[in-house]
């Protein structure tokens, strides 16, 4: 039920004013199917058995002008990959303090990336999926309060964020559903924009706490405090760990020519996760209503080398906690081409071919995926 508390408040102001308020209600969709092309490799959840579930989503947004400057969103959801069980993504209300100040509450998107404001709209953007090695952190809302303030630099548009909040869920670590918490959760993200260019950079800290029933890992962690050697069992667990997450990027759209790029650098201290290093470049181009695009990405997940070989007197227990970070070690590299043709005012054709090299294994994916993404 906490889970769920924000989400049943604004829930109960839309339809507490549904009488005087303006309630309007949009929503958007995701039909995609895929398949690998490769009998015995999987990549984004596709084998070599066509599905159209995994990516196909369907989701609802519900927004009321209570008047005075307030107003309050919801958003419903339902993903394939969650046999279609609809959630709340958003919930939160917003007061206009003015034409250049906002402030929000509820559940809402953490603003990572460029797209992360519309991550789940397959419309807003010309890939079937965003570039998966950049847009791969394991979870995407959070709880808690924001802030926007627009105005003008000159001739450039800016809007600076701050937010602040937590999260409380389950999130994905290397193919594990864990239970996690991340408190203290807050940032700053900037845009600018002009004309056909824009860029954005953002700042985000926070205290995680991942709990893991990997029973290698917490044998080792007995063991090692066992023999005293609590500080290194501490730098395997991840407990009210500080983290930190740094992006910036850039897009083009002049005249037919497109092109977008973002780097971002992911990395929890003292524990077991691996620092992350990904980024993305993507050329595209327009012709009527068709555009075909060339994406290149890059991951790299690796400990600094002075976290290895911490325990040569103890050789034993040195290998098995090489191995233990070790195995948090990835590398990739992902090239996608592909096509978005729109066929219809409010709704867009896709079809993507994608190459994951992974050069930590040596082994090669190829995935092909065609999806047409709606807005009504």
């Amino acid at each position: 039920m906490k889970k769920l508390s924000v989400a049943v408040a604004v829930c109960a102001v839309l339809a507490t004013s549904y009488a005087s308020a303006e309630v309007r209600i949009n929503g958007f969709a995701s039909i995609v199917g895929g398949k690998s092309l490769d009998s015995d490799q999987t990549l984004y959840g596709y084998d070599d058995d066509i599905s159209f579930k995994n990516e196909s989503k369907f989701a609802l947004q519900l927004s009321a002008d209570l008047q005075e400057k307030l107003t309050a969103t919801a958003q419903i959801i339902a993903r394939g990959e969650d046999d279609f069980d609809a959630t709340f993504e958003w919930a939160y209300v917003t007061y206009e303090y003015s034409d250049e100040l906002q402030f929000s509450a509820g559940k809402m998107r953490v603003p990572f990336y460029k797209y992360s404001d519309f991550l789940d709209v397959g419309y807003a953007y010309r890939w079937v999926r965003p570039p998966k090695s950049v847009y791969g952190i394991p979870f995407s809302t959070y709880e808690g309060l924001s802030v926007v303030y627009n105005n003008q630099l000159g001739d450039w548009d800016s809007t600076l964020q701050g937010f602040y909040g937590a999260f409380d869920g389950d999130i994905d670590v290397f193919g594990d559903s864990l239970p996690a918490e991340l408190n203290n959760l807050g940032g700053i993200n900037w845009s600018l924009s002009y004309d056909w260019f824009s860029a954005r950079a953002a700042y985000i800290m926070a205290d995680t706490s991942i709990s893991s029933d990997d029973s290698d890992l917490i044998g080792l962690i007995d063991v090692l405090n066992t023999s005293g050697l609590t500080s290194t069992a501490n730098d395997l667990i991840t407990d009210e760990d500080e983290t930190t997450f740094f992006g910036i990027g850039f897009s083009v759209d002049y005249e037919n020519f497109l092109f977008d790029a973002e780097y971002t650098q992911f990395e929890v201290e003292g524990s077991i996760l691996a620092e992350q290093s990904q980024y993305y470049a993507s050329a595209g181009y327009r012709i009527d209503d068709v555009i075909v695009h060339l994406t290149y990405e890059k991951n790299d997940d690796e400990h600094d080398s002075s976290r290895f070989n911490t325990l040569e007197s103890i050789p034993l227990l040195n290998t098995t906690v090489n191995f233990a970070l070790d195995s948090m070690r990835a590398e990739s590299n992902v090239v996608t081409i592909g096509a978005r043709y729109d066929f219809h005012p409010s709704a867009a054709f896709k079809i993507d071919f994608s190459r994951f090299d992974d050069d930590v294994t040596n082994t090669e994916t190829d995935i092909v995926a065609v999806g047409v993404d709606l807005v009504f």
